[in-house]
């Protein structure tokens, strides 16, 4: 063979395991892209570079996988479908507290599921691995609930804000949390026999 064949034969070698490394980047960040959704954008925008922001992303991933999720009965979830219900209709009487509600059913329903709750930054990185697409409507019900507490939300910013909490309340609930049953029908011991 002769001397430019060999580095031909290097040279595409070369090309091809380039193509190769590329194709496997490209594979894994269409990857985490699917995955996260909104929140992949978010995280390259905060990051220094897209590959530190997939790095993190990837650590999320990790983390999430450590962690042992429940999924809720049926009992659990009729249950916080009703506490949803009865939220919203204390909300015409008193918006700022049922938002502040609203936040600690949240709350509950993310840790009954085998969540963190503790620090907010925590709770959203772990959630963004299964519910990214209704993490901004998290963190604005989120920031709408401090402001009520410190008094400097509106009542439509209340009302907002409760649609928000709906958001991920249904997404982690994996169906919306009213509107099937009326509280009556729900209670009447006829109706679950009718209902299947």
């Amino acid at each position: 063979m002769s001397p430019t064949q060999v580095i031909v034969i290097v040279l595409v070698l070369v090309l091809v395991a380039v193509l190769a490394v590329a194709a496997r980047l490209l594979s894994r960040r269409r990857a985490l892209r699917s995955r996260f959704g909104p929140e992949y954008d978010r995280v390259v925008a905060e990051q220094d570079s897209r590959s530190a922001a997939e790095r993190e992303l990837r650590d999320r991933e990790r983390r999430h996988a450590e962690l042992t999720l429940t999924p809720l009965s049926p009992e659990s979830r009729a249950r916080y479908s009703a506490a949803w219900e009865e939220l919203q209709v204390r909300f015409i009487d008193s918006p700022g507290e049922t938002v502040g509600d609203a936040d600690a059913l949240v709350t509950r329903l993310i840790e009954e599921q085998g969540y963190p709750t503790g620090d907010f930054s925590d709770q959203i990185a772990h959630l963004s691995v299964e519910h990214a697409r209704t993490l901004t409507n998290y963190r604005d019900a989120h920031d709408i609930h401090l402001r009520n507490s410190q008094g400097e939300a509106s009542t439509e910013e209340l009302r907002q804000a409760v649609v928000h909490y709906r958001a991920l309340f249904a997404d982690l609930l994996g169906e919306e949390p009213t509107g099937r049953h009326t509280p009556e029908q729900r209670h009447r011991p006829d109706h679950d026999a009718t209902s299947r």
